[in-house]
């Protein structure tokens, strides 16, 4: 009897363990316990559907069309802190969107660096934004910038990477580096990554239990912010961020959860392996980094512009992870790309 009743106990706390391990089901857009879809949207070759976003100047009078790419906990609503003056005087079309599982975006239980790449070209190609585009990406926003640079080379103007996410289990990484820029981490934050990458099926249930310190990352934490960075939040609390509410309206699990689970998993290529996509220096890669950036070490970022020489490498010397927020250094990033310009006055030497 007493054998009895041991595995039935057994079985419930395995039954219950199992459980906690599992996710609740997305709320999506449009369903019928799902929030209502309040943007423009295109649907995906796989039924699946991208909200987006336009401004800038219309379209069909722009020279330059630019897909913006947003971050970790962030939306289409991420916009440029361009002056108007700016983008008219170089006509500029910007077409930002929500990433599978952010804002009114359906989620992709599918999603990957290759997915990602591949959904910025529907969008694309279903808005008729012409042949060849460019591409700005930001923070975890980045590894989709990566998957435009593999996937769909053909179709770049050119890229800007903006402290983009550096994935510490890429293959060409130096140990030594990766595990000293890992090191920096909070403890909380080191687990994080590692069971997304080695145990992605564990990742709810980890930052969704309660015997452990939480992670600095997804507390938002002050830790994890450089003290322009923190000047910066300050003046966006006194400003209405449109959208921020539905950032995550269809489960936690769908946009920041899934976004460690690609950003630091196992991806298909290692970047140290891309080749040039401009041989003809017909468009241009950018990687931009702040120096006191406390989430993506500069560290790495320096190795692989170093690997990768064809990409210009800009290190902002007093810039956080929220730089391209402030808006000379945004419109630096702008006339970089486009223009070719290298504002040596904010950079390192």
């Amino acid at each position: 009897m007493l054998a009895g009743i041991a595995a039935v106990l057994v079985v419930g706390f395995l039954g219950w363990a199992y459980q906690t391990t599992k996710p609740p089901p997305p709320r999506i857009c449009g369903a019928p316990d799902g929030p209502p879809v309040t943007s423009p949207r295109i649907r995906l070759s796989d039924g699946r559907h991208l909200a987006y976003r336009e401004s800038g100047v219309p379209k069909d009078e722009a020279k330059y069309s630019i897909i913006v790419v947003h971050g970790f906990d962030n939306s289409k609503e991420f916009s440029l802190p361009a002056s108007q003056e700016l983008i008219e005087e170089l006509r500029i079309y910007f077409l930002s969107f929500d990433r599978a599982g952010y804002g009114d975006s359906d989620p992709n239980p599918r999603r990957s660096v290759k997915s990602e790449a591949f959904d910025i070209q529907e969008l694309a190609d279903q808005l008729d934004i012409g042949s060849k585009f460019y591409v700005i990406g930001a923070s975890m926003g980045g590894y989709a910038v990566w998957g435009c640079l593999k996937y769909i080379p053909h179709r770049l103007a050119g890229i800007s990477l903006v402290a983009p996410v550096i994935n510490y289990w890429w293959p060409s990484l130096p140990a030594n580096l990766s595990r000293s820029a890992y090191r920096e981490k909070s403890v909380p934050d080191q687990w994080v990554f590692r069971i997304a990458h080695h145990a992605p099926g564990l990742l709810y249930w980890w930052v969704t239990q309660k015997w452990l310190p939480p992670a600095p990352l997804l507390e938002g934490h002050p830790v994890i912010f450089s003290s322009t960075d923190k000047e910066i939040l300050t003046k966006m609390s006194d400003t209405i961020r449109p959208g921020q509410d539905k950032v995550r309206q269809q489960g936690v699990f769908e946009s920041l959860h899934r976004d460690l689970m690609v950003g630091f998993g196992t991806w298909d290529f290692d970047p140290m392996d891309l080749s040039n996509p401009f041989p003809q220096s017909e468009g241009s890669v950018h990687i931009w980094q702040g120096h006191e950036d406390r989430m993506v070490p500069s560290l790495l970022q320096r190795y692989v512009a170093h690997r990768l020489p064809w990409i210009r490498y800009h290190e902002v010397h007093d810039g956080g992870h929220l730089f391209i927020y402030d808006g000379s250094l945004c419109e630096a990033v702008l006339r970089a790309l486009l223009l070719g310009e290298e504002p040596s006055s904010i950079l390192l030497d």
